[in-house]
């Protein structure tokens, strides 16, 4: 039987006196193309949306729907970590930068923070906790993965019409095969992470053609 994600977690430092618990993820650390984008959630003890999961184990449908859901009872800021701070700093780093800036963008300070992962990013001042396969644990870190992973599928979505033939309306920038072919097929664009191996390879088998 699955276990789901509950608020256990929360209540527990809810307990200890926390009046306001953050849970916050991030999606985006594999696609070669794209930003990494984060999401902080305080959610409303009183009235969670049902059905909160890790957004892996949720069709898009619902994925949509819940987004709406958490968006109208809960604290929610969005932020995001570009392609050329991946490119400068490194992923891991991009995304705990896209974290704090989630966090730092709430309405309110939260008091304690959940954070997705096994560790606290660099930089955050406010107690928190990692937890690690949090998505699936914490619904608070649930809905932030929810919220991070509908917002990035838009994104990705509009950039494909900017640049088409990439196919990222379909994988979000990941390594799909077909992505990789279009890469071959039509070039690198300002959106693809070129600190990541496939692309640097490419850059590097075109520079070493044309030299």
């Amino acid at each position: 039987m699955k276990i789901l994600p509950d608020f256990s977690f929360e209540s527990a430092l809810l307990a200890q006196g926390a009046t306001r618990v953050a849970g916050v993820d991030e999606v985006g650390r594999g696609p070669l193309a794209g930003p990494v984008t984060a999401c902080a959630v305080v959610l409303d003890p009183a009235n969670i949306p049902g059905g909160l999961r890790d957004s892996k184990a949720l069709g898009a449908k619902q994925r949509d729907a819940l987004h709406d859901a958490i968006l109208a009872t809960a604290e929610v800021f969005v932020a995001h970590a570009s392609v050329e701070e991946i490119d400068k700093i490194n992923i891991l780093r991009a995304s705990h930068l896209a974290m704090l800036r989630a966090i730092a963008g709430l309405p309110r300070p939260p008091d304690q923070v959940l954070i997705d992962g096994n560790m606290i990013p660099r930089g955050l001042e406010l107690p928190a906790q990692a937890v690690v396969k949090g998505d699936a644990k914490s619904l608070s870190i649930a809905a932030a993965s929810i919220v991070a992973k509908v917002v990035r599928d838009r994104l990705m979505v509009d950039l494909a019409q900017q640049h088409p033939g990439y196919g990222w309306e379909r994988n979000a920038g990941y390594p799909s095969p077909a992505h990789k072919q279009a890469i071959r097929d039509l070039g690198i664009t300002p959106h693809h992470r070129r600190s990541f191996k496939p692309i640097h390879n490419i850059l590097y088998q075109d520079k070493s053609l044309n030299s």
